[in-house]
């Protein structure tokens, strides 16, 4: 198997099962635990694994909103923007986007009326963001 296809393989194993040992990475690719090891010390080194998270049901979470926020942004603004969303704490990760909004934001909130204070006093109140678009998500299907 080639250097790419192990990586390939590694990294599949990894996004289905971010909690998976170096023992059942191995066994599912077909390579040794060093070099599982000395794969993903690699990948993460090169920035192309940049964390293992776990994947949430909202629905089933006390207390907590989850939703996905478009937001519009003036080109001129678009860096200082960004860079003021990275520090709003209810932001879990923000996205560049090529289809109808300029940035996705996917938000936390312990609940609505949390996560509208937030989109309207931490978002829309930014000079530059021409519109924001939130979408609450209700049940996780996959």
């Amino acid at each position: 198997m080639s250097a790419e296809a192990t990586e390939k393989r590694i990294l599949e194993v990894l996004e289905a099962d971010a909690q998976a040992s170096y023992a059942e990475i191995a066994d599912q690719v077909g390579v040794s635990k060093p070099t599982v090891r000395k794969y993903i010390q690699r990948l993460e080194d090169d920035g192309v694994i940049v964390g293992y998270s776990a994947d949430v049901d909202p629905k089933k979470l006390p207390g907590e909103t989850i939703a996905i926020v478009g937001v519009d942004v003036e080109s001129e603004a678009y860096v200082d923007i960004s860079r003021a969303l990275k520090d709003v704490d209810a932001i879990e990760a923000l996205y560049t986007s090529s289809g109808d909004h300029t940035l996705m934001a996917e938000m936390r909130a312990p609940d609505g009326d949390a996560l509208g204070d937030v989109i309207n006093d931490e978002i829309r109140s930014l000079e530059g963001v021409a519109a924001v678009h939130p979408s609450f998500l209700q049940e996780r299907l996959k």
